[in-house]
């Protein structure tokens, strides 16, 4: 098998499987209770953050380790300015918080061109 063959099956196979999970919803629309779905979701964030323990932050201690630097401080650093941005993020952009009837207004004298995307 030729390295270009290698390469397409190697975009087209999780292309598929993101395609079909994704098109799954068509076939359970309206179907699931509120107990599977929550059991969904937190199958879901469970998968999600062990993506990100297992492919950024025990990389990065090693990696952090290997070059002398206390091992936990990269990593560490690098959580809390995510979760920085997470933060700025929420308060930046207008969004619907759950049972509320309408979305956040943008801050009082903001003159950002996104708030009129969101609503």
């Amino acid at each position: 098998m030729s390295d270009h063959v290698k390469i397409i099956l190697g975009i087209l196979i999780p292309f598929a499987g993101t395609a079909l999970g994704a098109a799954a919803v068509y076939f359970v629309r309206g179907a699931l209770n509120e107990r599977v779905q929550k059991l969904l979701l937190g199958f879901a964030s469970g998968v999600m953050v062990a993506a990100s323990m297992f492919s950024l932050i025990l990389p990065a201690i090693a990696m952090a380790e290997e070059q002398g630097v206390v091992k936990w401080v990269p990593a560490l650093v690098g959580f809390l300015a995510g979760i920085g941005f997470l933060l700025l993020l929420d308060m930046l952009i207008p969004h619907l918080h759950l049972g509320a009837d309408a979305p956040e207004a943008a801050p009082r004298g903001s003159r950002n061109p996104r708030c009129c995307f969101s609503r």
